[in-house]
This record gives structure tokens, sequence and C-alpha cells, in this order.
């Protein structure tokens, strides 16, 4: 079945709800500013465990390149704990990466974050999910942003609902339910509180990102 541009094609896993819309815009009503998370020149307020090499700084940008490593956040903002929020970063991939930006999850030396939601970034890669998806919860087969240019990830975290945008279209909009269905390590994606990470996925992978900022929420 094929649908038109407007549309999103989702799979749900559990009973959350899920709102296809696009072109919205969010306000951050509590007036609070943008903070920036990283620097533009080293890796200072990050933490990376076992292939640190996977990560370096060319450019101005997070580069992000070697076998499968995680860069989390933990520098003084919010004491890198985060709950409501809004982040958003500018990305860009080289064709055939694979990446993610995690939310809420919590710093481990090795392996994919136990803790957590993933999203995606992805634009050619094999996996079909594409970039903005709620990986594995609200996965996105159409393309939204495209290799070899910058476009701007935006996540917001409010309560239970969360919301994606890339380049201002919203493609995930996500209310969490009570009890959430989860399977084996699956029950750990859920929302509580953490610190943001982003993902080495393999040495085939080349994924930038810049201009990384946070607005927290009450």
């Amino acid at each position: 079945m094929k649908l038109s541009f407007k549309y999103i094609i989702i799979f749900l896993l559990g009973f959350g709800s899920f709102v296809p819309v696009s072109g919205q815009e969010t306000k951050n009503d509590a007036g609070n500013e943008w903070i920036s998370l990283f620097n533009g020149k080293d890796l200072e307020g990050w933490k990376v465990g076992v292939n640190a090499s996977t990560f370096t700084v060319e450019d101005g940008a997070i580069k992000v390149a070697g076998e499968r490593a995680h860069l989390f956040y933990a520098g003084d903002v919010e004491n890198h704990n985060f709950e409501n929020f809004e982040f958003k970063a500018r990305v860009m991939t080289k064709p055939g990466a694979n990446s993610g930006i995690y939310i809420h999850t919590k710093y481990q030396e090795d392996g994919w974050p136990t803790y957590g939601y993933e999203v995606q970034v992805n634009n050619s890669q094999g996996d079909w999910k594409r970039t903005g998806s709620l990986y594995g919860i609200v996965d996105i087969i159409e393309n939204y942003a495209s290799d070899n240019e910058w476009y701007t990830e935006y996540v917001k975290v409010e309560g239970k609902r969360i919301i994606v945008k890339i380049n201002d279209i919203v493609v995930v909009d996500y209310t969490e339910p009570a009890k959430p269905l989860r399977e084996g390590e699956g029950v750990y994606r859920v929302i509580s509180a953490g610190t943001f990470a982003l993902q080495g996925h393999d040495p085939g992978s080349i994924v930038f990102y810049k201009d990384i900022m946070v607005r927290p929420l009450p």
C-alpha cells in the first residue's frame, strides 16, 4: 500500500496513541532559552565507553565514524538528567549511514543503550526505519531528510507525549500509554528521565552533529 507524502506509515508496539500531522509549530510557554550542550571545539561534557575513537570533532561538528559506540551527555546542564524538554540538533548523514539520538537514557560502558527511546537517524541505510522514527515504537518509512545535507532533528518530551520534527515537519506525535506493551529489554523503552546519547552504529556509517541544544520544560 502506498500513501501520499502527507501521511506516514507507522507500526505501533503497545497501545499508545499516534497523531499523523505535519507542519505544526511547538512553543516553549515557560519562556526558557535554548542551552548549548556542545561547544563546537571538543567533547567536554560528553562521555563515551568502548570505541571512543568513533567520535571526533571536525569543523565545529561531532563526527561519528567507526565501531559501535555511544556518546552520552554528562555535563552540567540540568545535571545531565532531563525529564520534560525540547531538544534539537543539526545533522548530516553520509550515504548508507545509520545513527540515532537517545533520550531518557543512562550512561553504559558498552552495548546498545538499555534505557530510553531512540530517535532514528537514517536516510539511506538498509534498515527501512527512517530518520525521525521513534525506533521500534513509531517507525517511519518515508524520507523527510537527505544525505549530504544539513537538516534539523527536534524532539519534545512533555509528560507522556513525544513529538519528533524533521525540518519543522512533525513526523511523530506519540503518547505513551499507562502500561506500555514491551518485551525483553524493551521494558526499559519508556518515558522516565535521563540524558541524551549519540549513536555510532557501524564502521560504514558517517554522521555529523552540530548546534546541539536543549530547552528544559517545567
